[in-house]
């Protein structure tokens, strides 16, 4: 047998990671017909209105305008387990209204009350995934504090380091919850149905999330890789992101991914969106 020198088995390593990771985008098909039916709902966590969208280019794109953004949150049932993607603005502003600097944030109805309409409690939440440790996705999260946390682990470090989200993340912060920490895309159910996808950008960590529904189309849930539809076609950057080049890079594999598999993207804050799923109480298949 002829010996491999070095670079041939660095070579033949990164082949193996690269099969991997094509595995899971691309899951076998019968593991695909073997895997349980999907549920998907999507679930109204509040509404944003930014008073200065110019914060959201940093090419100066949008002075002097404001939009209407929405929090959307994401409910999805493998047989018997569940994962609340995000968990939107902080349940205490329920039926009010508050400002922060230039914007205002509402919240209809908390996670726990669109949850009992479906006769689902919240101990029934077996994983809660965040795309990013903004607060207006991570606001709800302690009322799920006995389902595993799954983040990134870039953003968990900063997350440690920010007093202010002790509030929403606490039960993981203190040790009582249980957490993973993720440093590649993540498999959330085992069967290659829902992926977290690796989309940093926004914050070091961020994650976009890759569902595979069976009668439709897979659909591709933002978080906030992008904010609005027209930012989508400029690839317009927040000035508040952690990285310009991340974000370029994090649109660009999204696009890829969609184009591959003929995935939809839903963005999370784009009012526009909301119809691309079934309505509240419906659920997507």
């Amino acid at each position: 047998m002829a010996k491999r020198n070095g670079k041939g088995l660095i070579a033949s390593a990164l082949i193996a990671f690269a099969s991997l990771l094509a595995g899971l985008l691309v899951p076998d098909r019968a593991d695909a017909a073997d895997r349980p039916t999907l549920e998907m709902w999507r679930l109204d966590c509040g509404t944003i209105e930014i008073g200065n969208l110019d914060e959201y280019a940093d090419t100066f794109a949008y002075p002097g305008r404001s939009m209407a953004f929405t929090d959307s949150c994401y409910l999805i049932r493998n047989g018997n387990r569940y994962l609340l993607w995000d968990t939107g603005l902080p349940r205490t502003l329920e039926g009010k209204q508050e400002q922060s600097g230039t914007d205002r944030m509402s919240l209809k109805a908390s996670i726990v009350g669109q949850l009992a309409q479906l006769g689902i409690e919240p101990e029934q939440v077996t994983f809660v995934g965040i795309s990013h440790y903004h607060y207006d996705h991570t606001g709800q999260a302690a009322d799920f504090a006995g389902a595993t946390l799954l983040v990134d682990r870039a953003d968990w470090d900063v997350i440690n380091e920010r007093e202010d989200l002790s509030a929403s993340l606490g039960p993981w912060i203190g040790g009582d919850g249980t957490l993973k920490t993720l440093t590649y895309d993540h498999d959330v159910f085992g069967d290659g149905s829902v992926i977290m996808l690796k989309a940093p950008g926004h914050t070091p960590g961020h994650r976009s999330l890759l569902v595979r529904l069976k009668d439709r189309e897979p659909i591709l849930l933002s978080g906030d890789a992008v904010h609005f539809r027209e930012n989508w076609s400029r690839k317009g950057v927040p000035s508040f992101n952690t990285s310009r080049a991340e974000t370029l890079a994090s649109m660009d594999r999204l696009r890829e991914i969609a184009a591959q598999i003929g995935a939809t993207l839903v963005i999370q804050h784009e009012p526009a969106d909301i119809a691309k799923l079934a309505p509240f109480p419906e659920s997507s298949y």
